[in-house]
C-alpha cells in the first residue's frame, strides 16, 4: 500500500502528505503528472521488471532510504570463477626467472625473513627454491606474461586485467575462503553474492539474484555451504546452489500426485497462515519464508528452461571445448554461467577444486588447467561476442598464493608449493575494468610484494564498486554493530577502473 505521502513524491506533488495545497491546480496537476503516470502504467504494462534491481515503484517510493545503488554502476552481473586449492601464481603468471636459475637453492634469509609458515613446512631444515618447470612467453599487445599451461587464456590476455599484488591474513584454506567470500575469516558472516542481493535486488522475479555452481566430481578442500550463506541477512538472501543432473535444485519438484494447480493453492493458503504468524509475532524471516516459497513455485519453470542447452549451436560447444556437452564439469557451469546473466541472474559464483598442491605439481597443475583455461576463456570471449561483457564482471582466482620454495623434497619431476598469503595473483576482465594491463608486482624471488600492495578487503570494495555500491554505505545492524562486507577495511583500487 501506497501512503499519500508517497504518492505525492511519485506524482512530484508540491504537497504536505496531512494537507491538500489549495494552490495546486488541475492543470498543474495533468501537466506535471503526465510522466509519472505514464511511468506507473508502463509499469503495469511490463510486469515486475526491475530498473537495477528495484521495482519502478519501489524505486519512486524508496528512492531515498539507502540510496542504493549509490551511483551509476558499470557492472549489472557478476561471474565470479573461484579456483579453490590455491593456483600457483609461480606456475601460471607470475614469471620469475631467477628462480629457474637458482633452483634447488636455498631462499635467502632476507626473503624469507619472519614470515608464518604452515604447519606443514615450519619443521623444514630446507627450504630450496623451485623454478617453474613451465615456459612462459608474452602474449598480446600487453606483452602479458602467461605459461604454456594456458594456452587459451593466453589469446585473451588483452581484456584482462591481472593483479599481481593481491595478499591475505589467512594462511589456511578454510579461513582463507571464508575470508575472501564474507570479508571475514570467521564463519557465520553473509557472503558477497548474498550482500549484492540484499543491495541490489533482482533483475529476474523467476530465478534467484544468486546461484553457485560446483564443478562435479572435483576433490581437495572441502567446500561448505555456508560460503554461500546469508550470514544475518534475511535468509532469501542465500545463494541458491544448482546441481547437474535430474533435480538441478533439490526438492524443487512436486511429489508424485501433486499437481502444480494443488500447489499453487497450498502455497495461497500457506501463505495467509504466514501473514498471520508475522502479525502475531513480527518476524522479519516469516516474510523471508514466503518469498522463498514463492520463488522455489516460479523457478519449476524457470530452472529446466535456463538448464537446457541442447539448442546451444555447435560451435559454442566447440568454443567451450568438448566438456561442455557434460552437465556438471567447470566447462558446462562456464556455460550454463552464460545463460544465467543472460536471464539477469545478479551474482553467478562458480567453485572448481583441486588447486591444493603440496605435492606432485607439475603433474597436478596440467589437469586443472586442461579442464579450465579453454572453458574460462571462451566464457569471456561468449559474454564479448554478445555484447555481455561491456556490463559483466568476471572474475578469475583462488584463495592465497604457493610458495617460491618446495614443500618436501624438490626432483626435477616432482615437488610440492605450500600456502603463500603474502602475494598470489588474480585476474578480472569486462565491466569497468582496463584492459591489458597488470597491477603491483613481487619481488624476483615471487616471495613479497613491491608494488601496489591489494588486501582482500580492497579486492571486495572495488567489486561493489564496480557495482554502484560504496562499500563503506552498504550494512546491516545485527547484534547491536553494523556490519558491511569490508568489515571497517578497504579502498577501492582506482588504478584498475577504466
Amino acid at each position: 500500500t501506497i501512503s499519500q505521502g508517497n504518492w505525492c513524491k511519485i506524482l512530484s506533488m508540491n504537497c504536505d502528505a496531512d494537507h491538500h495545497n489549495e494552490k495546486y491546480t488541475r492543470r498543474d496537476f495533468l501537466t506535471r503528472t503526465s510522466l509519472g503516470m505514464g511511468a506507473l502504467t508502463l509499469g503495469g504494462l511490463l510486469g515486475p521488471s526491475p530498473v537495477l534491481g528495484k521495482d519502478l515503484i519501489s524505486q519512486m517510493v524508496h528512492s531515498n532510504g539507502s540510496g542504493i545503488p549509490h551511483f551509476v554502476p558499470k557492472a549489472k552481473r557478476v561471474i565470479y570463477l573461484f579456483q579453490s586449492g590455491a593456483p600457483s601464481q609461480l606456475d601460471l603468471f607470475d614469471h620469475k626467472p631467477l628462480l629457474n636459475k637458482m633452483n634447488g637453492k636455498e631462499i635467502p634469509e632476507s626473503v624469507l625473513g619472519n614470515q608464518r609458515l604452515t604447519g606443514m613446512t615450519a619443521g623444514q631444515t630446507s627450504f630450496p627454491m623451485a623454478g617453474s618447470v613451465f615456459d612462459f612467453k608474452q602474449h598480446g599487445q600487453s606483452g602479458a606474461w602467461v605459461s604454456e599451461l594456458m594456452p587459451y587464456t593466453s589469446k585473451i590476455v588483452d581484456e584482462l586485467c591481472f593483479i599481481k599484488s593481491m595478499y591475505t591474513e589467512a594462511i589456511n584454506h578454510d579461513p582463507a575462503i571464508t575470508f575472501l567470500q564474507t570479508g571475514s575469516q570467521l564463519p557465520g558472516r553473509p557472503s558477497i553474492g548474498s550482500w549484492l542481493s540484499y543491495g541490489l535486488g533482482t533483475d529476474n522475479k523467476n530465478l534467484p539474484e544468486f546461484v553457485v555452481l560446483l564443478t562435479k566430481e572435483k576433490y581437495g578442500q572441502p567446500l561448505y555451504s555456508r560460503l554461500w550463506g546469508n550470514g544475518f541477512l534475511p535468509s532469501q538472501h542465500q545463494g541458491v546452489q544448482f546441481r547437474s543432473g535430474k533435480d538441478p535444485v533439490l526438492y524443487l519438484d512436486n511429489p508424485p500426485g501433486v499437481t502444480q494447480d494443488n500447489r499453487k493453492t497450498q502455497l495461497e493458503h500457506l501463505k495467509e497462515l504466514q501473514k498471520l504468524q508475522h502479525q502475531d509475532v513480527g518476524d522479519p524471516e516469516i516474510l523471508s519464508r514466503m518469498k522463498q516459497y514463492e520463488m522455489a513455485f516460479r523457478m519449476q519453470t524457470s530452472v529446466p528452461e535456463v538448464m537446457d542447452v541442447k539448442d546451444e549451436p555447435d560451435y559454442i560447444f566447440d568454443l567451450y571445448g568438448e566438456d561442455s556437452k557434460t552437465p556438471g564439469t567447470f566447462a558446462a557451469n562456464c556455460l550454463l554461467a552464460r545463460k544465467l546473466i543472460e536471464k539477469d541472474v545478479k551474482f553467478v559464483q562458480l567453485y572448481h577444486q583441486g588447486w591444493d598442491m603440496h605435492g606432485d605439481l607439475p603433474n597436478q597443475m596440467k589437469i586443472q588447467c586442461k579442464d579450465t583455461d579453454q572453458a574460462t576463456a571462451a566464457l569471456i570471449q561468449d559474454l564479448k561476442q554478445r555484447g555481455l561483457l561491456d556490463d559483466t564482471l568476471v572474475i578469475w582466482g583462488g584463495e592465497f598464493g604457493r610458495t617460491n620454495y618446495s614443500q618436501g623434497l624438490l626432483t626435477p619431476e616432482s615437488f610440492g608449493r605450500d600456502h603463500h598469503p603474502r602475494c598470489f595473483t588474480l585476474f578480472m576482465a569486462g565491466a569497468g575494468i582496463k584492459k591489458g594491463i597488470a597491477l603491483g608486482a613481487t619481488d624476483e624471488f615471487g616471495y613479497n610484494i613491491t608494488e601496489n600492495p591489494v588486501h582482500v578487503h580492497d579486492f571486495q570494495a572495488t567489486l561493489m564498486h564496480l557495482l554502484g555500491i560504496n562499500h563503506e554505505k552498504l550494512t546491516f545492524k545485527f547484534q547491536g554493530r553494523r556490519y558491511r562486507l569490508t568489515d571497517v577495511h578497504g579502498k577501492v583500487v582506482q588504478e584498475i577502473l577504466s
